[in-house]
């Protein structure tokens, strides 16, 4: 609440109250102490305040104000008169309840401290609101001119003119943040698309709600809808922060982004007479509390939206990764909801002859009416394997060329239990590549044996990495590189940075037969929020539908083989 006119007129001059400003209140005594240090000698021209420990009088104008309970619980002050030294912020954050208004110039007086990498006055002694002032933004384009860091604008009022895409939505439900970026969205450095690891972090920034609380009661930027990833805005205004390790822009303003990327309620068209996908369930379990749901309801809303995105798919065959390895139970579950949605019969499983060890395998569905299996499943006992492939020839019901689904889910990026030539080799291509690499030669010696071989699924590897290199350098085609156009090709978003992990790569000669390639963009671009989780997510927000299913995209190739 705002501070009450009597108590304006006894204590300062420039106050507000109920909005209107107070002319006749005479000016506290206070006022008449003057700062002592300017702000930028606070903040310092490193990345760390060299008067840290001291007490220091401060004067500024108020340019940002997040002193509720759920929010920072202080005021961001400028000075309106800067230095010269342009490695200097002018900008201080002050930890402090005390009622202030935007535009206030005030003089602070409080410690000098670093509090999680950001310069601030904590504990608070003295706030003086001694008139009002003005303090303009800083035009600021990303990424910075000279490769400078963002410590000069630390605690400043800052415009970014410039259009920004979301990148990122993956702690916008739980902590109210998109990273957003200059020059559209962000790839994986090793995914083919020129991007460097270096550039990246350049051109990104994080944008924060001005509150630490979890879980915020109203989630920005879902209204009139959800923000995705591609979409964007121009003119985002606010005060630069530090925290979590990065700089964070706090709006001082409500940023609108633009539906630059609306989501598609059907895959592209493909064509083809039998279509073939790949999809990546994300923990599909029948058994609760382990991977995938942990509640009946749960499981309920996972189910269904698998449910939507697989009848969305109309593929012909599906290969299956992150299903439960419990036999049939998991695989026959998706397969039974599938035909009660479209009919007793419509789809079938192939049963896996070595599924492996692990708590989740590779699955394999199809239609009946469209293709017919040709001899029996195969699969392959190399101890390269984490998860071993499923190998299965299909014919054309109406007649035709045969061709081999090979269905994989390679090791992941993941460091646990890395040793020797399966540590991070700092290349970007994570921790177990050379084991990639090794089950890449296994698969592709695999199709080497096969009539027609299409090599699909999760390779947690992105397009310019060794283990694709492998594959592609075995004589297999990719067919998203073929068909989907650089912008859209993607199936996964990791830190902010978009790339292909989920694979389809034919035979040269089936290859020929690929009439179009598509991934349907129903899943990373969508914030977690939607997902089948009941713990965080509000209930208003989800679907029984295809979007954010999983954390992948699928991936559907229509082939020719009249």
């Amino acid at each position: 609440m705002r501070r009450t006119a009597a108590a304006l007129a006894t204590v300062l001059t420039a106050g507000l109250a109920a909005g209107v400003q107070t002319a006749a209140a005479a000016e506290p005594p206070t006022c008449g102490n003057p700062a002592d240090h300017q702000i930028a000698e606070v903040q310092g021209s490193g990345g760390t305040t060299p008067l840290a420990g001291q007490t220091v009088r401060v004067e500024g104008v108020v340019t940002a104000d997040f002193q509720r309970a759920d929010q920072l619980k202080g005021f961001f002050v400028q000075d309106p008169t800067p230095d010269a030294d342009p490695r200097t912020s002018d900008g201080l954050f002050v930890y402090s309840t005390t009622d202030v208004a935007i535009g206030d110039r005030v003089l602070v007086t409080g410690k000098a401290v670093e509090y999680n990498g950001l310069t601030e006055l904590s504990p608070v002694s003295a706030v003086d609101v001694c008139g009002t002032g003005k303090v303009a933004p800083t035009s600021v384009r990303l990424p910075l001119k000279g490769g400078a860091g963002m410590e000069q604008y630390e605690g400043t009022l800052l415009r970014f003119g410039q259009r920004l895409t979301a990148t990122e939505t993956y702690q916008l439900g739980r902590y109210g943040q998109v990273t957003v970026s200059a020059g559209g969205r962000l790839f994986q450095p090793t995914d083919g698309h020129g991007a460097t690891q270096a550039g990246n972090d350049a051109r990104r920034l994080l944008v924060d709600d001005g509150s630490n609380v979890q879980n915020p009661a109203t989630i920005p930027y879902t209204d009139p809808r959800v923000l995705r990833i591609g979409d964007a805005t121009t003119g985002l205004t606010g005060v630069l922060t530090y925290q979590f390790g990065a700089y964070a822009l706090q709006p001082t303003r409500p940023a609108r982004f633009d539906d630059r990327n609306p989501a598609r309620k059907r895959p592209p068209n493909v064509g083809g007479d039998v279509r073939v996908a790949s999809f990546n369930t994300l923990n599909w379990f029948t058994t609760l509390d382990k991977r995938g749901a942990d509640t009946a309801e749960e499981q309920e809303r996972q189910l269904a939206k698998l449910t939507a995105a697989l009848r969305g798919l109309d593929a012909d065959v599906v290969g299956l990764m992150e299903v439960e390895n419990n036999g049939d139970t998991a695989v026959g579950a998706i397969v039974g909801r599938l035909n009660r949605a479209a009919g007793a019969g419509t789809y079938a499983w192939v049963r896996h002859p070595y599924p492996g060890t692990d708590e989740i395998h590779v699955a394999l569905i199809y239609r009946p009416s469209k293709v017919t299996p040709v001899g029996d499943a195969r699969s392959s006992q190399d101890p390269v394997f984490d998860r071993p492939p499923l190998v299965q020839t299909f014919r054309p019901r109406a007649g035709g060329t045969a061709f081999t689904m090979i269905v994989n889910h390679f090791k992941s990026k993941g460091c646990g239990g890395a040793a020797g030539p399966d540590q991070d080799q700092g290349d970007g291509q994570g921790c177990y590549n050379a084991r990639r690499v090794s089950q890449a030669g296994a698969v592709a010696a695999l199709a080497d044996g096969v009539p027609n071989p299409l090599v699909v699924g999760d390779l947690n590897a992105y397009t310019a990495e060794d283990p694709v290199k492998a594959l592609t350098g075995a004589g297999l085609v990719g067919q998203t590189q073929r068909f989907v156009r650089p912008s859209q090709r993607y199936s996964y978003v990791f830190d902010g940075q978009s790339g292909e992990l989920d694979h389809a790569l034919a035979g040269r000669a089936l290859s020929r037969r690929v009439t179009g390639a598509a991934i349907w963009h129903i899943n990373s671009d969508e914030p977690v929020f939607l997902d089948y989780n009941t713990e965080y997510n509000p209930p208003a927000f989800y679907r029984p539908d295809a979007f954010r299913s999983s954390d992948h995209d699928p991936v559907l190739l229509g082939l020719d083989l009249r």
